[in-house]
């Protein structure tokens, strides 16, 4: 039958996702039995593979058949702590050996971005993942580009790509419901950059909930650096101009690292008197302060790895869609705005 089916030759992994009538990617997750695959689903890939005599070790034949097997991953600040851990859940999709990886940083340089775009299309790469470096829509590479392109974190300008970022505005609003959920009503605002997108989508989201459960923020955001110094100063501030403050929101867990040096400083305990919630979930910060730091994580590996499962479908010639598509976030609870027991 597989050589029936698959025209005298091997069967493949794309002919075994077609029997299963899923996508080469979930074919893929499947076989090397990923958790994130739906029991039936499963099932009916296992049941395809054996109709087919497919084992797993043409997998990497069966993906990179009639291609080069090269994928380009494109970033602008690989030394920056939100690219890494993306890269991460790219490389996990990509998984070892079945795809080659050419990583390029163009440094956030529109000229060297440029080089290495040419650099990569000449090594004749199956597709590209284009990473920013903060979630401000970025330009285009175009539409001329012959190979599938994705766009993580930064979104493309261009509504005809397909960009994938995280839901800042949900993330907003689920930091704000977790503090009104603590019983906390007197919440403040502190924040980086107000000309980052993710600052001003934090606060819309952040303010539906605060409409929701018919409250105001306390006082204007507080906006500057996205830096420790400026979460102290602002603190601070906050703090003598509104002393009955029950809860900081801050923009980052850095800008609530500081918050927390103000309020010990001040004599203010946490979360008995003061619920702090930061945002990122950097764990290097919020697992090592003085109470531990609630955050928003991003789920940034998982926004890699559904970037290198577009990649997949659209190198197998799924349709994959376009627009910017706001993946989900989630609330990680620790003791700045819980007393622990």
């Amino acid at each position: 039958m597989a050589a029936n089916e698959s025209g005298g030759r091997s069967a493949t992994l794309s002919d075994v996702a077609r029997r299963a009538g899923v996508s080469i990617a979930t074919a893929s997750k499947a076989l090397n039995g990923r958790e994130d695959v739906a029991p039936a689903t499963r099932r009916r890939v296992m049941d395809a593979a054996e109709e087919l005599s497919f084992t797993p070790n043409a997998m990497a034949r069966g993906l990179l058949a009639g291609r080069t097997g090269t994928v380009g991953l494109l970033t602008s600040d690989l030394e920056g702590r939100f690219m890494i851990p993306i890269l991460m859940g790219a490389e996990d999709a990509f998984g070892a050996g079945q795809v080659n990886v050419f990583l390029c940083d163009a440094r956030g340089d529109a000229i060297r971005e440029q080089h290495h775009l040419k650099a990569l299309l000449s090594r004749r790469v199956d597709g590209i993942i284009v990473v920013g470096r903060q979630t401000d829509p970025r330009p285009s590479l175009g539409q001329e580009i012959p190979v599938p392109v994705v766009y993580a974190y930064a979104p493309s300008d261009d509504p005809r790509d397909l960009s994938l970022t995280p839901d800042n505005y949900a993330g907003g609003r689920l930091a704000v419901e977790h503090l009104i959920a603590c019983g906390r009503t007197r919440i403040a605002h502190i924040t980086g950059d107000p000309a980052y997108a993710a600052a001003q989508d934090r606060i819309a989201g952040a303010r539906a909930a605060l409409d929701a459960a018919g409250l105001e923020l306390v006082g204007d955001p507080m906006f500057s650096e996205w830096t420790e110094h400026w979460g102290r100063d602002a603190a601070a501030m906050l703090l003598q101009r509104h002393p009955d403050v029950d809860a900081i929101f801050c923009g980052s867990d850095q800008l609530a690292r500081g918050a927390l040096d103000t309020a010990r400083d001040l004599g203010r305990r946490v979360p008995e008197d003061l619920a702090v919630i930061g945002y990122d979930n950097w764990e290097v910060l919020s697992t090592n302060s003085r109470p531990e730091l609630t955050s928003i994580d991003a789920n940034l590996q998982q926004l890699g790895r559904q970037a290198a499962q577009r990649v997949f479908d659209a190198i197998d010639g799924v349709d994959i869609g376009e627009g910017t598509h706001h993946l989900p976030v989630r609330l990680i609870i620790r003791g700045s705005t819980i007393q622990r027991r």
